[in-house]
C-alpha cells in the first residue's frame, strides 16, 4: 500500500497491472475500502489485459484521511480522485465505479473531463428511499453523536471505527473539528441527497450530465432493487450523450442475494465484480 497526500489528505492506494498499461481507476461503494473482497479481483482481471488500475481509499474510507469539505462528501472524493490521477500520472484514465462509487465516478468525469477517458457504472444509487436511505446511513449517526457528545461521541461511533484502526491520525483530525461546523457539514451533505426530479444523480444535474463527453457505459439496475433503482440507470442513460445500456452479467435479484450473503456469511457486496470484466473491456477496453 502506498499513500500520497492529496489536497491536504493523506490518500492509500494500489496499483495492479504493469506501469505502461492503460490506466484504468476502480472505486466501490459504501464506506468500504480498496481491499473489499472482488475490487483487486477485478482489478487483476483488468490488468492480466494491459491495464494499469488504481485502486483506492476515498477519504472516509480505510486507511485513507477523514475529510469533511466541500458541498457534498461525494463532490469531496471526486476532487480527491481526479487529484489522485494527475499525481500518479495516470489522467486521463477509464474511471468504474458501483453503488456510492458510481456516483464518485461520474462526478469525477463531469467536474474532471481532462481525467477520464471513458466511464462505467454500474449499481447507481437513486430513488425516493435509496437516496433517503443514504443520508440517513452516511450522515444521520454522526450528526446525533456530535450534538450529543461533541467529537468524542463521534469517534466512538462503529461506522468509524475502521478508518480510525487503520488511520491513527484520524482521531486527531476528528477532535480538531468544532462539533457545530463539523454537524453543519453533514448537514450540508445531507441535503445532496434530497431527491430531485431534475437531478438524476446527487450533486449533479440533468444539464451537468448531459455535458459529459466521455464514452460511457451503464448497467442497468435490477427491478427488484430499491437503493439502485432501475429508472436511475434508464434516466442516466437517456440525459449522456452515446452512453451504452447494457444488462449486467448476473441475475435481476444480485444486490438482494449480495446483502443477503454479507448479513448471513460475511460475503462482500462486491464479491462478484470480476464478472464485469468481459463487459469492460469490451466496451471501453
Amino acid at each position: 500500500m502506498a499513500m500520497v497526500e492529496i489536497d491536504g489528505t493523506l490518500l492509500a492506494y494500489d496499483l495492479v497491472g504493469e506501469h505502461g498499461g492503460k490506466p484504468w481507476v476502480l472505486t466501490p461503494g459504501g464506506r468500504f475500502p480498496k481491499d473489499t473482497p472482488g475490487l483487486r479481483e477485478l482489478a487483476e482481471a483488468l490488468a492480466a489485459h494491459g491495464k494499469q488500475v488504481l485502486i483506492w481509499d476515498r477519504p472516509n474510507c480505510g486507511a485513507s484521511d477523514v475529510s469533511f469539505t466541500g458541498e457534498s462528501e461525494s463532490a469531496m472524493q471526486a476532487d480527491r480522485l481526479a487529484g489522485l490521477l494527475r499525481h500518479l500520472e495516470m489522467a486521463p484514465a477509464v474511471i468504474f465505479g458501483g453503488s456510492g462509487g458510481s456516483r464518485i465516478s461520474l462526478l469525477t468525469a463531469a467536474r474532471h473531463p481532462d481525467v477520464a477517458t471513458a466511464l462505467g457504472m454500474v449499481w447507481i444509487s437513486g430513488g425516493v428511499y435509496g437516496l433517503l436511505s443514504l443520508a440517513t446511513h452516511y450522515c444521520g449517526e454522526s450528526i446525533r453523536a456530535a450534538w450529543q457528545d461533541g467529537m468524542q461521541g463521534v469517534i466512538e461511533l462503529p461506522e468509524w471505527a475502521e478508518v480510525l484502526e487503520r488511520n491513527p491520525r484520524n482521531r486527531d483530525l476528528f477532535l480538531a473539528l468544532e462539533p457545530r461546523e463539523f454537524v453543519a457539514t453533514l448537514e450540508r451533505w445531507m441535503l445532496a441527497y434530497v431527491p430531485d426530479a431534475d437531478s438524476p444523480v446527487p450533486g449533479l444535474s440533468n444539464a451537468e450530465c448531459a455535458k459529459v463527453t466521455a464514452p460511457t457505459l451503464i448497467f442497468r439496475s435490477g427491478e427488484s432493487d430499491p437503493h439502485h433503482t432501475r429508472a436511475t440507470s434508464e434516466r442516466l442513460h437517456e440525459v449522456i450523450p452515446g452512453s451504452t445500456l447494457v444488462e449486467p452479467p448476473w441475475p435481476d435479484t444480485e444486490w438482494k442475494q449480495r446483502g443477503i450473503a454479507a448479513r448471513e456469511e460475511g460475503a462482500g457486496l462486491f464479491v462478484r465484480w470480476p464478472l464485469l470484466a468481459p463487459q469492460l473491456l469490451e466496451h471501453l477496453g
